[in-house]
């Protein structure tokens, strides 16, 4: 039995899922490290085939320390020498990686190059690509870059306003959740929504990373995150699109240093920081109506869904299609309402029991826009690529 292992790290989780490799992709072992470099960081997971779940305490310092705890884990539940192939999420990668391919010595060089990209991400990818390396000697990785999705963007939109000088250095917009925004696509293929492939749709991944992106013929026009996966709309802990012109005020007000800033619109932002509260939406729902810094960031996090997806629709002339995923966007039906209210004139209109019992379409019948829930996952999405480049049956 040939199967695959899936590594999707963040900035300090690492999600993880084992599939039999073949046409369906059946998921054997699916899990998560959280709270990675924390006191009380915690590993979960689910036995699929023995339908059993555990949750522990574990000392992971870093992602690579996660390594051994998930071989350890591999042995105990299906052999660790049944691993095929592992394919990571790899969030950036620069001008020069677009398609899925195997990781080699002069990736991990160029990586490493462009680590300076997005520091949050891309050190600890190498650095697990090198610690399962160590591990699995002869097992390839394959490494599955979150920026693919949007290489078609035309030039315009990958052009930043600074002068033309930095962009030999590789700085413009990139886009991220490619692989997200990849599958979804899939799924809108799948489903026979004639836009994904001659339409024009919106993909809203509104998670603990949030992002959108205007899709036009099933090829990506414009995202809203930009260089870097801070850009766009607000998240969790991320601030999103901020004025250029804080770094130099906080610099002489705060006496803010280049590391300071990028840690507070990183981890301090976001929801987390117009609430003071929590950066979790179901806690600020849970407390919007007796906390009026609840209801501010859950406003703002709406209102600024729902100026990306005005401005997305006058890009793409027109819209046919809004998917919402990500575990905001496929769990919390209030948040849907409010980013659609008053989006009436752009042909969406929402079906209020649909929409609350979390039903795949949740539009009206009479709407000129199909509104649409899609779980997404980035695990199969990863687990399709490696298979593909494989050849490791014929995964869809």
């Amino acid at each position: 039995m040939h199967t695959v292992l899936t590594i999707n790290s963040g900035s300090s989780s690492l999600r993880f899922a084992l599939f039999r490799a073949g046409e369906s992709l059946p998921q054997l072992l699916t899990g998560k490290f959280d709270r990675i470099g924390l006191s009380d960081a915690r590993l979960s997971f689910t036995d699929v085939l023995a339908n059993q779940s555990d949750e522990r305490t574990v000392e992971v310092p870093n992602h690579v320390a996660c390594v051994p705890s998930l071989v350890e884990l591999l042995e105990k539940r299906s052999g660790v020498n049944a691993v095929t192939a592992i394919g990571h999420r790899v969030v950036h990668g620069g001008s020069r990686y677009r398609d899925p391919q195997p990781v080699d010595d002069a990736m991990i060089e160029e990586l490493r190059r462009i680590s300076s990209f997005d520091p949050n991400h891309l050190p600890s990818a190498i650095a697990l690509m090198e610690g399962f390396a160590a591990k699995f000697t002869q097992v390839p990785q394959i490494a599955c870059f979150d920026t693919s999705f949007h290489h078609t963007m035309p030039r315009v939109a990958k052009l930043l306003p600074i002068p033309r000088r930095y962009e030999a250095k590789g700085v413009q917009r990139y886009g991220f959740h490619g692989l997200s925004y990849a599958y979804l696509m899939e799924e809108l293929s799948r489903l026979g929504d004639p836009a994904a492939t001659t339409g024009r749709v919106i993909l809203a991944h509104l998670g603990n990373g949030a992002s959108m992106a205007a899709v036009r013929a099933g090829q990506s026009m414009d995202p809203s995150m930009g260089f870097t996966p801070a850009a766009g709309l607000m998240m969790s802990t991320r601030s999103g699109d901020v004025d250029p012109g804080l770094v130099a005020f906080l610099g002489r007000s705060e006496q803010m240093t280049e590391t300071q800033f990028d840690r507070m619109i990183h981890h301090e932002s976001g929801l987390l920081g117009v609430s003071e509260i929590s950066s979790d939406m179901r806690d600020l729902l849970a407390r919007e109506a007796t906390d009026v810094r609840a209801a501010e960031a859950v406003a703002l996090f709406c209102y600024q869904a729902k100026k990306w997806i005005g401005s997305f629709t006058a890009a793409l002339g027109g819209l046919d299609t809004l998917v919402f995923a990500g575990g905001i966007g496929e769990k919390a039906p209030l948040v849907r309402t409010r980013i659609c209210e008053g989006l009436g004139f752009l042909g969406i209109e929402l079906n209020k029991a649909r929409n609350a019992e979390g039903a795949a379409v949740i539009s009206k019948d009479a709407s000129r826009v199909a509104v649409r829930v899609i779980c997404t996952d980035e695990e199969l999405m990863i687990a399709r690529s490696v298979c593909r480049v494989l050849g490791l049956g014929v995964a869809r």
